[in-house]
């Protein structure tokens, strides 16, 4: 088909909800396919260039290395447990013949061994994100892992020791690979099916693949297995959402550029990169785009090793949702209770990890198989966490949906008031909030998802935006920090002008909005809502209380995002690794966090749309309530 290009200035658009494009905008509209099939109009924008100091990238150089045992990739690093074949920058051809190149580390023979794809676009090297960037790098000792590995990847070192081949490709428009980059949906499952397929026929591979990896490298799990590669045989989503839409950019239908924009700024590519964080703001309903963004979790069908948290503000409602909505016979959830990054890296999890693909990759009766199908966390900030409680499913089939009803005088009752009550606060005040408490009079274990039902009113708007949190108090009120001194908190969000629920794939404590149309409230109009609020798992001990606060949705500041880019990472300029002592020519990159390719471009988070006054209704004919998971 025909290839249109149409270059997109400021003169010719108009963003109602971003900032304005000049008109030296690198932003452009191409036609893009979705499923194969249709084509509709997306945005895309000019990058990092691959030779940016942020993207800390590696010349395109087709070479083969034997990285010998004992050797450190840079100071501080894990030494390589074993020899390690390291071909760099190996073509892999797409079926549509675009050309993208993979790093291969593999054992140092000639037998055939299973292999895990981490895939992603950050870079198969160092790359524009690093744990470096991220302060005390999540928790993750530097000799933790050997500098090898992708970031939110599987350490070669560890794995190759064991027989496993790590392909990392720099996926389609990833720094030297050809074509545009893109973000998830059918282009990204079919390129990942494909390298799937030519990594099964190499001479080195057993004809098992597996696929392991944080965040990113997570979602593509969910997107890639989604269409069913005859060689995949296992996979390891460690934390990542299903539906970009509704668990990330517009969670709740509020449009949030914020942290899309900070995750562009440091990619790097020789073409244009999908502009999603523009896709954001201009899109707000959901629609060919955004269905297209939704992984194929009925398909799914293999073995699953998925881990989970309820503090991850990007990928907590998607990893649990995955884990029950994928058809795999065998699946495992495991909730730990730290971080993504830090748990990922744990010697007695990567034992564990190993465990599993040993199973599914090699054929080894281990025992895995036996392994607990739920290993729980319950956090219980102020005492002692539980950790890897063995239960037969997520949520657990032992729960109590009880009401915590709104009342007078900020608190949350048993039972619903009898007389009609409200509470207001104006948007623009010091405190645009309204806070209500329960106090526990007995030890309770809340575990699983929680959904606010509320009557709400606008005054001086026809729509509202809430942001509503679960917290922990002690028996004084006050929050209770966890380890890293950070309040812990479960979360929900709504544009209420999308309220509508959608049926078919909600349940009565987790309810999915639809997101199709917009029905603007009218003037003295109170309408009920209901919020998804997120999993938790959470301890209350007698005494202690628990929060519900409603208020006004402020977007977020891009400064909560880890400084990407901003860390100087020295390591060898020819040979790849060293041993410690050798006299080698270093060199240094990263260090500029502020490189932005067209600052122009840069998508802001729109105005909200909250005006005047909200008023919270409840009692008598408005039943308000927060529904909480009792674990009995």
């Amino acid at each position: 088909m025909k290839t249109m290009l149409k270059t997109v200035f400021a003169s010719a658009i108009s963003f109602a909800l971003c900032s304005e494009v000049s008109a030296s905008t690198t932003v452009t509209e191409l036609p893009y396919k979705i499923d194969n099939q249709k084509e509709i109009n997306v945005y895309f924008r000019k990058g990092l260039d691959v030779n940016a100091d942020r993207a800390r990238g590696a010349e395109l150089k087709q070479e083969t290395f034997l990285l010998k045992k004992g050797s450190i990739r840079r100071d501080g690093a894990k030494p390589l447990p074993c020899d390690i074949v390291l071909e760099k920058d190996v073509p892999v051809k797409l079926r549509d013949g675009t050309i993208i190149y993979a790093d291969i580390f593999r054992p140092d023979d000639n037998n055939r061994h299973p292999s895990l794809i981490a895939w992603s676009p950050y870079g198969k090297e160092i790359g524009g994100q690093h744990l470096d960037d991220v302060p005390f790098r999540a928790g993750v000792p530097l000799d933790a892992t050997s500098g090898l590995e992708k970031f939110e990847g599987p350490d070669p070192a560890f794995w190759v020791k064991y027989g496993y081949v790590i392909i990392n490709p720099d996926t389609r428009g990833a720094y030297n690979s050809d074509g545009n980059l893109i973000y998830w949906g059918s282009q990204m499952a079919y390129d990942g099916y494909d390298t799937i397929e030519w990594a099964a026929a190499q001479k080195w591979s057993n004809g098992k693949i597996g696929m392991s990896g944080n965040s990113w490298l997570t979602v593509s799990q969910w997107f890639i297995a989604g269409e069913e590669p005859p060689h995949l045989a296992a996979i390891a989503p460690w934390e990542g959402f299903v539906d970009h839409f509704r668990e990330t950019a517009n969670r709740g239908g509020i449009p949030n550029p914020v942290f899309p924009e900070a995750i562009f700024e440091t990619f790097a590519s020789r073409n244009l990169i999908e502009d999603q964080p523009r896709m954001v703001v201009t899109h707000t309903l959901m629609d060919e785009y955004w269905q297209d963004k939704i992984a194929k979790l009925e398909n799914i069908k293999i073995p699953a090793y998925v881990v989970a948290s309820y503090t991850n503000p990007v990928h907590t409602h998607g990893t649990f949702r995955g884990f029950s909505l994928i058809q795999s016979k065998n699946k495992w959830l495991r909730v730990h209770n730290t971080n993504e990054w830090f748990d990922y890296y744990q010697p007695q999890n990567m034992e564990d990890l190993k465990r599993f693909f040993d199973c599914y990759l090699k054929g080894e009766h281990n025992g895995w198989e036996n392994t607990p199908k739920v290993r729980l966390s319950v956090l219980d900030p102020g005492h002692e966490d539980i950790v890897n409680r063995v239960e037969n499913e997520f949520p657990l089939a032992r729960t109590s949906y009880q009401r915590l009803y709104l009342s007078s005088d900020n608190k949350l009752e048993t039972s619903n008031p009898k007389d009609n009550s409200k509470v207001s606060y104006y948007v623009n005040s010091d405190q645009p909030s309204s806070e209500f408490t329960y106090t526990f009079d007995r030890d309770t274990e809340i575990t699983g998802y929680m959904k606010l039902h509320l009557n709400v009113e606008a005054i001086g708007s026809d729509d509202m935006e809430l942001h509503v949190s679960v917290q922990k108090l002690s028996s004084d009120g006050k929050p209770i920090p966890d380890m890293t001194g950070h309040a812990i908190t479960s979360e929900g969000y709504l544009r209420v002008s999308q309220r509508a629920v959608d049926e078919k794939l909600s349940t009565d404590y987790d309810p999915i909005l639809r997101h199709d149309h917009e029905e603007l409230l009218k003037p003295g109009e109170i309408v009920p809502v209901d919020i998804a609020i997120w999993p938790m798992g959470m301890k209350y001990h007698k005494g202690e209380q628990l929060s519900l606060k409603v208020e006004a949705y402020n977007p977020p500041s891009k400064n909560e995002i880890p400084p990407f880019g901003r860390a100087r990472i020295t390591v060898p300029q020819d040979g790849y690794t060293f041993f410690k002592g050798e006299s080698v020519r270093m060199k240094t990159i990263g260090g500029n966090n502020d490189e932005v390719a067209s600052p122009e471009d840069a998508v802001l988070a729109p105005a909200t749309r909250n005006k005047g006054k909200h008023i919270l209704h409840f009692g008598g004919d408005y039943v308000s309530y927060l529904t909480i998971p009792v674990v009995n």
